[in-house]
């Protein structure tokens, strides 16, 4: 199965674009209405806040697209941000066999997924993916090819 959002990445790109031209525009308005106009009182920190709060919102949702392949002997994931240099794009693969569990973990409006895969060194390995981008149908969609994997290695195992 595959799974991917990176059809979105246009819209993520006009919505950090956005939010962007918000913080400079507050900015602006806030430093004309203290020097110039002073048209609005304390509530011109609204002005600020509000936008960089939004934008602070918006990263902290993690690396906005997520690609899952399941196809073949193998699990592929790739996690990257749509800006290059924020953040270094994850990129795993390795065979189903591997797979021990997984996790989402939702807080708020931030999920992650927690895959456990053994390995030679130390058992075992946690790789950490976010997902707060995806919609809930590419959330239960991986979680069914998961499952799938996940029981069909305990049967092995078994």
């Amino acid at each position: 199965m595959r799974l991917s959002n990176r059809n979105k990445a246009s819209v993520y790109n006009f919505m950090h674009s956005l939010l962007l031209m918000l913080v400079v525009f507050g900015i602006a308005a806030f430093l004309l209405n203290e020097y110039r106009f002073q048209a609005v009182g304390k509530e011109s920190y609204v002005l600020l806040i509000l936008p960089i709060l939004l934008l602070v919102v918006f990263h902290l949702n993690g690396r906005q697209i997520f690609e899952y392949d399941s196809d073949g002997e193998a699990l592929n994931f790739k996690n990257r941000n749509i800006i290059p240099f924020m953040d270094k794009p994850l990129h795993d693969e390795f065979p189903k066999y591997k797979l021990i569990r997984y996790e989402m973990v939702s807080v708020f409006f931030i999920k992650r997924l927690y895959v456990t895969i053994s390995s030679k060194n130390s058992g075992s390995t946690i790789l950490k993916y976010e997902i707060s981008y995806l919609s809930q149908k590419e959330v239960n969609d991986l979680k069914i090819s998961l499952n799938k994997v996940v029981k069909a290695n305990e049967e092995k195992n078994d």
